[in-house]
């Protein structure tokens, strides 16, 4: 898996929310967007997902541009903003359900999702009793279900306990070993590196620094 963004400026009435980013992310690294709300963190995720598109440059995945009939990455799990489930089915018939439009995995997968983010796949509370930290969860096991080998993450850690963080943490390594490439935001620096190979930080849009995982952990500030 390669994503190259190249140039890519996303205009939205007359302002620019993303402007000349310019990125190159190759499979079995973690990649994290770091800045305050509003910098265009979710924006760009959506770029990449191929929710909009840019109004200059382009983005490659696998060396296709997305456009048209390549509108989307071909294996991709996303969590992005709030997920949207329905409330009144289980984790586990929702997740059965969004399963069943590719029809790539089958219950045994499901389960094991939910196992791994801490929630029991024979629990029979609708959805909408579900905590908030359940919610996102059941997020996180969604955007990992079919085995991607891109995940988009955005602010993963949000409404998650101590445990909730840690398992999060342990998910985003294993699908790095894995070979996934790993998108992930958070305004805060300290989660983005306990996790990322490398962090770029937006600032109005624009991507303002670029800091890379040394050899014993630390963060040095690297080119751009």
């Amino acid at each position: 898996m390669n994503i190259k963004i190249q140039n890519m400026t996303k205009t939205l009435n007359h302002t620019d929310i993303l402007s000349d980013i310019n990125l190159d992310m190759t499979g079995g690294q973690v990649y994290g967007l770091h800045g305050i709300n509003g910098c265009g963190k979710t924006m760009l995720m959506r770029a990449v997902a191929g929710l909009i598109h840019p109004t200059k440059g382009q983005i490659l995945v696998n060396g296709r541009i997305l456009q048209g009939q390549n509108s989307f990455p071909e294996n991709m799990g996303l969590l992005l903003e709030n997920p949207a489930f329905l409330n009144q089915y289980t984790g586990f018939v929702n997740l059965k359900l969004l399963a069943q439009i590719r029809n790539r995995i089958g219950t045994d997968e499901i389960r094991e999702s939910l196992k791994r983010v801490g929630l029991d796949p024979d629990d029979t509370r609708q959805y909408r009793k579900y905590s908030l930290g359940m919610k996102q969860r059941l997020g996180i096991a969604c955007a990992i279900m079919e085995h991607p080998d891109l995940i988009l993450l955005d602010e993963p850690f949000i409404s998650l306990d101590e445990t909730g963080v840690q398992m999060t943490r342990t998910i985003i390594k294993e699908e790095k070993d894995r070979g996934a490439l790993i998108l992930l935001s958070s305004h805060d620096y300290e989660l983005l590196t306990s996790s990322a190979d490398q962090i770029f930080h937006l600032t109005a849009g624009k991507v303002t620094k670029h800091f890379q995982k040394l050899q014993d952990g630390t963060f040095k500030e690297a080119s751009l």
